[in-house]
């Protein structure tokens, strides 16, 4: 027999499913969290230029806001929108394809939710 065998340590670099030990796993960062501070917008206050323009609507460093122009100067379907919640499904049409969008998002949610209670 030989007893004279050196057993050499042998550091594992793979993981059982096959990939790299660690990998992605790094030490957590442990010391100060500095908060970020919040950047302060300017806020126009100018009433006369509140009342005007569209405050915030241009986005480039030059030019000017949008004008306000007057209610006539803008198509009537603008004034006929519908501001308010969405009406109920009961409400709506069912020969319309929003109805059936409507549906189909309801029941969407329907399945998602018996599937979230579901046990393994």
């Amino acid at each position: 027999m030989h007893t004279d065998v050196t057993r050499h340590a042998v550091k594992k670099t793979t993981s059982a499913a096959g990939g790299v030990l660690g990998l992605g796993r790094g030490k957590k960062k442990v010391g100060k969290v500095s908060a970020m501070e919040k950047k302060q917008l300017p806020v126009e206050s100018d009433p006369e230029k509140l009342v005007n323009y569209v405050c915030g609507s241009n986005i480039y460093l030059t030019g000017e806001d949008v004008k306000i122009k007057d209610d006539r100067e803008y198509p009537d379907w603008l004034w006929t929108l519908n501001r308010g919640a969405a009406p109920r499904i009961e409400e709506l049409d069912p020969n319309t394809k929003e109805y059936w969008m409507r549906v189909r998002a309801a029941g969407m949610r329907r399945n998602n939710k018996l599937r979230s209670m579901r046990k393994f």
